[in-house]
């Protein structure tokens, strides 16, 4: 029953999905805060906005890729006679 928990807990898709839904979050939280000289080194584009609304967006699409295609089972293994004892 653990081996299933932890297989699912540290299945990639939720590590990495993860990983980038936060990272998201504070880029973008960086990029609607930017100022004026952020703006004008970037030539007046707001990088961090659209980098984080990305990188939000990719974490989000693996966590649903996750939540559509769960990861199988682990296969429970066979108890054999010889192996138990009496």
């Amino acid at each position: 029953m653990a081996e299933r928990k932890l297989a699912r807990l540290f299945d990639v898709r939720r590590v990495i999905g993860g990983l980038f839904v936060v990272y998201g979050v504070i880029v973008t939280l960086i990029g609607v805060l930017d100022g004026p000289s952020e703006l004008e080194k970037a030539q007046g584009v707001r990088i961090n906005l659209w980098m984080g609304l990305g990188m939000l967006a990719v974490g989000l699409l693996m966590l649903l890729w996750l939540r559509l295609n769960p990861p199988p089972e682990p296969a429970e293994p066979a108890e054999e006679e010889s192996d138990r004892v009496a």
